[in-house]
C-alpha cells in the first residue's frame, strides 16, 4: 500500500508532463519564411513534450492540406506569418474563420505591417492602430528599446498562472470592440501608447498618435496585447500582438525589476496555449435527468402544478490525467423552464456532497404547452454551457381534478338551496287541500 501510495505523485508528474488537449494533439504550425524554427525552440519544444504532434509548413506552401473533403486535417493551428502577404488557397482568412466553424483552435500573431490578417482581426471586435504603429512605453526605465516593454500579467485571472514575473512584448496593441466573445488576457500597462516615433517621448508625440489614430487616443490598460475569442460552438482564437513573446530571447530575458530571474514569458505563453488547445478552462455537460417529485424516472408530459426536480451532471477537463472529473465549482448556474420566454427562472445549485450534481425542485407553471428545461451557461474564459430538453405540459385528466373545490362551497350550497327549495315547493303544492269551485249566483241547477 505504501509503495502504490509513493507511485502516486510520479504518476501525477507524468501525466503533468503529457498533458494534451481534450479536442486533440494534432498542430499544424504555419511559420514565415523570415522567422527561423529555432529561434521558437523552447515553445515549440514544449508543445511536444506535452505530448502535441507539430507539423509544419510556409504560408504559400500547398501541403500538408488544412482541410481536406471539407474535414480539418488539424485539431489546431498556430499562425506564426506576420509579414506575410500571400497565403495558400487553404490558410487564406476566410479558410481560417471556416476552421474555427470545424472547431479548430487558431493561435495567430499579428505585426505593425499591413497584412490579411490584420483585416481579419477587424472580423473579431479587434481594432488596430495604423500600420507601423507599435506599443511603446518609456517606462520603467530600462536598457532596451522603448517598444521592448516589461508587462505585468494579469492577477487572479482562472487562466494565467499565479505570481508570475512581467513578460516582455513588442508587438502592435488592439483596442476592444463591444463582442461579448472577447477575452482579455494581457492588458497594456498604464504610461503605454502607441507610436510610429518611439524615440520621443514628449507629448507631441501623444497628440500625433491620437490625431493618426482616428479611434481616440491608443494610450493605457484600456488596450490589450493578447486576446481570446471564443465562438458559440466553443472554438477557441487567440490573437497575439507580437510574435516576438514566444521567441527563446524573451523567453530567457531577465527581468529589469528582479535581476538575476527570468522573464514569465515561457509560462505565460504555456498558459496561452493551454486555453487556446482547449487544455484548460474547458466543462461539459455530461447528462440531465428530470422527474417528479418522489419518483426516478422522467415523464413523457407533466401536469400542471406538478412538483419536479431537475438535476445536471457537470464535469471539467483535467490535462494532467487527460480525463473528464466531475466539478462543482460553478455558483451562478440557472435553470430556466421556458415556452418562448422563460416562465421560471431559477438557480441550480450544486448538490454537497455529490460531486458534478446540480439539482433543484421546482413547481411547474399552471399553464399547459410545449416547455424546455433550458441551461444557457456563458462566461468569459469557460467553455459555454447549453442543453435544451422538451416537455410538454398538459392539464389535469378528467379523473385528475378534486371531487369538490372548497372556494366552490358558496356555489354548491346556492345550488343545494335551490334544489330543496324547490323540491319543498313541489310538496306542498301536491300536498294541499283540495277545494270545490264556488258556484256562481244565479245558476240554475238542472
Amino acid at each position: 500500500m505504501r509503495f502504490l501510495r509513493g507511485l502516486l505523485p510520479l504518476v501525477a508528474l507524468v501525466g503533468f508532463a503529457c498533458a494534451r488537449s481534450s479536442t486533440g494533439d494534432s498542430v499544424l504550425v504555419i511559420l514565415d519564411p523570415s522567422l527561423k524554427q529555432d529561434d521558437f525552440s523552447i515553445f515549440f519544444g514544449d508543445l511536444e513534450k506535452q505530448g502535441y504532434k507539430l507539423t509544419f509548413r510556409s504560408p504559400k506552401d500547398a501541403q500538408p492540406q488544412v482541410i481536406k473533403d471539407d474535414v480539418a486535417e488539424f485539431a489546431h493551428v498556430i499562425v506564426f506569418a506576420p509579414n506575410s502577404k500571400t497565403y495558400a488557397a487553404d490558410v487564406t482568412p476566410q479558410s481560417l474563420v471556416s476552421l474555427l466553424n470545424k472547431n479548430t483552435n487558431l493561435l495567430l500573431a499579428l505585426s505593425t505591417k499591413q497584412t490579411p490578417l490584420t483585416s481579419l482581426a477587424s472580423e473579431f471586435s479587434l481594432i488596430l492602430p495604423p500600420p507601423g504603429t507599435p506599443l511603446v512605453s518609456h517606462f520603467p526605465q530600462r536598457d532596451t528599446h522603448a517598444t521592448v516593454i516589461p508587462v505585468e500579467p494579469p492577477r487572479g485571472s482562472s487562466i494565467i498562472s499565479p505570481n508570475l514575473p512581467p513578460v516582455w512584448f513588442s508587438g502592435v496593441p488592439q483596442a476592444l470592440g463591444t463582442n461579448p466573445l472577447l477575452v482579455p488576457l494581457l492588458k497594456a500597462p498604464p504610461q503605454s501608447f502607441a507610436s510610429d516615433a518611439d524615440g520621443d517621448s514628449s507629448a507631441d508625440v501623444l497628440v500625433e498618435a491620437a490625431e493618426k489614430g482616428g479611434e481616440g487616443l491608443w494610450a493605457g490598460s484600456q488596450l490589450s496585447l493578447v486576446t481570446g475569442f471564443q465562438t458559440l460552438k466553443n472554438a477557441r482564437a487567440t490573437w497575439v500582438g507580437g510574435v516576438d513573446m514566444f521567441t527563446d530571447e524573451f523567453f530567457n530575458k531577465e527581468v529589469a525589476k528582479i535581476r538575476g530571474k527570468q522573464s514569465g514569458n515561457r509560462q505565460f505563453a504555456r498558459d496561452v496555449a493551454a486555453w487556446t488547445f482547449k487544455e484548460s478552462e474547458v466543462l461539459r455537460i455530461d447528462s440531465v435527468e428530470h422527474h417528479r417529485v418522489n419518483e426516478t424516472s422522467p415523464l413523457e408530459m407533466y401536469t400542471t402544478n406538478d412538483r419536479v426536480t431537475y438535476t445536471a451532471y457537470i464535469s471539467k477537463y483535467n490535462p494532467e490525467l487527460e480525463a473528464w472529473e466531475a466539478y462543482s465549482g460553478l455558483t451562478d448556474l440557472q435553470l430556466e423552464f421556458t415556452m418562448l420566454d422563460p416562465h421560471i427562472r431559477t438557480t441550480l445549485p450544486p448538490i454537497a456532497g455529490e460531486p458534478g450534481k446540480y439539482s433543484v425542485t421546482f413547481r411547474v407553471p399552471d399553464r399547459h404547452g410545449v416547455f424546455k428545461f433550458v441551461i444557457n451557461h456563458k462566461r468569459k474564459g469557460l467553455t459555454f454551457l447549453e442543453s435544451s430538453t422538451v416537455v410538454p405540459v398538459v392539464p389535469p385528466r378528467h379523473d385528475g381534478y378534486p371531487r369538490f373545490l372548497s372556494a366552490a362551497w358558496p356555489y354548491y350550497a346556492g345550488a343545494f338551496s335551490t334544489s330543496a327549495a324547490f323540491v319543498i315547493f313541489v310538496a306542498l303544492w301536491l300536498a294541499g287541500d283540495e277545494r270545490e269551485p264556488r258556484k256562481a249566483k244565479g245558476s240554475k241547477t238542472e
